[in-house]
């Protein structure tokens, strides 16, 4: 049996741990190199890329143009409407609408819903409660060869029926003229703006008398009292107005707006009154004075000439009448010393 010696296998023992340190040098330098390899390898790779980037050009991409919609062709059952060709308008005027009105002429509604208007802030009333009745439209004529149609604007599209100016024109009471008068008061202008008002038939059946209650004015001073403090749209609740000398010339007549515009009063407690009455203002408080001498004569010239004018309603001249004997309120209006049996005298029914 051999034994070994001891400096014998130390020797080879560190022989094997020379060849393991030496494998393992050889293996991680090895594995050093390769990965500089690597590490080379990638950076040429990525210097190429970056330059073939460089030399990159972005090309945008071709947008695709719409494919045009074909319009379809006209049917040959809906004929496009030509508003200016005979056979449209003959195709209007023979299919107006079922709701066609017809225009009278009106007052704005706050001046129908106004008071007996007074100059005097002491004779104010306040509003009536009836209503003025309104007129329901003709019935539209087979006929429609005097008949004009206008279309609404907006979204309206309702037809409004009007009457041509010979068929309205039946509805105007002609103006009486002069008639050989010699008129001291009503003089050719104020005269020729009485004709020239628009009168319907039928339309004025009263004439009612009214002082001012203040011993000064004119229709200018009583407009802007009744414009700006009594807010009425339409100014002057009266169509005229006789000055006393103070304001305005002895019997001077003035002409309001709502005669010439044909627009109802505010110058009675009805708003159906105001539509059928005219309203004439002389100035002065006849509770304490008495009219003058030309505030006389120049109504009486005055009334005599609207009767005239306005025609006769119901086979009857307009009925004259002072405020108070009408109004549906208690008024002193025109003054309790105002001689009514006069007026009735002068203008009997």
């Amino acid at each position: 049996m051999e034994f070994c010696n001891p400096g014998t296998v130390s020797s080879q023992v560190r022989r094997l741990r020379v060849l393991l340190l030496s494998v393992l040098f050889l293996l991680a330098l090895g594995s050093i190199q390769g990965i500089g390899q690597q590490s080379d390898e990638e950076k040429r790779l990525r210097e190429l890329y970056l330059k073939s980037r460089q030399q990159m050009e972005i090309v945008p991409s071709p947008t695709v143009a719409p494919k045009p919609t074909p319009s379809p062709a006209p049917s040959p059952l809906k004929q496009p409407y030509l508003a200016g060709t005979p056979e449209a308008t003959a195709r209007k005027s023979i299919q107006p609408s079922p709701g066609a009105t017809v225009s009278r002429p009106t007052t704005e509604q706050e001046d129908e819903s106004t008071p007996a208007q007074h100059a005097a802030p002491g004779k104010n009333e306040t509003p009536s409660t009836p209503a003025i009745p309104k007129e329901t439209p003709s019935p539209t004529p087979k006929k429609k060869r005097h008949w004009f149609f206008f279309g609404k604007s907006d979204n309206d599209e309702s037809i409004v029926v009007q009457k041509s100016g010979a068929d309205e024109g039946k509805d105007l009471v002609p103006a009486p003229g002069g008639g050989g008068v010699l008129w001291r008061y009503l003089t050719l202008a104020v005269r020729q703006a009485i004709d020239d008002a628009r009168v319907r038939r039928n339309r004025w059946k009263y004439i009612i008398v009214h002082n001012s209650g203040t011993r000064q004015g004119n229709a200018r001073i009583f407009d802007y009292y009744h414009r700006h403090v009594r807010k009425m749209p339409n100014g002057l609740a009266y169509h005229f107005v006789i000055g006393n000398g103070t304001s305005s010339g002895n019997g001077q007549i003035e002409i309001g707006n709502r005669w010439v515009r044909q627009l109802n009063g505010g110058h009675v407690h009805s708003d159906y009154l105001n539509y059928i009455s005219i309203g004439i203002c002389l100035v002065g408080d006849f509770n304490r004075d008495l009219p003058t001498k030309a505030e006389y004569e120049a109504l009486d010239e005055l009334i005599r000439y609207l009767r005239r004018r306005v025609g006769k309603v119901d086979g009857k001249y307009s009925i004259v009448r002072g405020h108070k004997e009408i109004n549906p309120r208690p008024t002193d209006c025109p003054g309790n010393r105002f001689p009514l049996n006069w007026l009735h005298k002068s203008f009997p029914d």
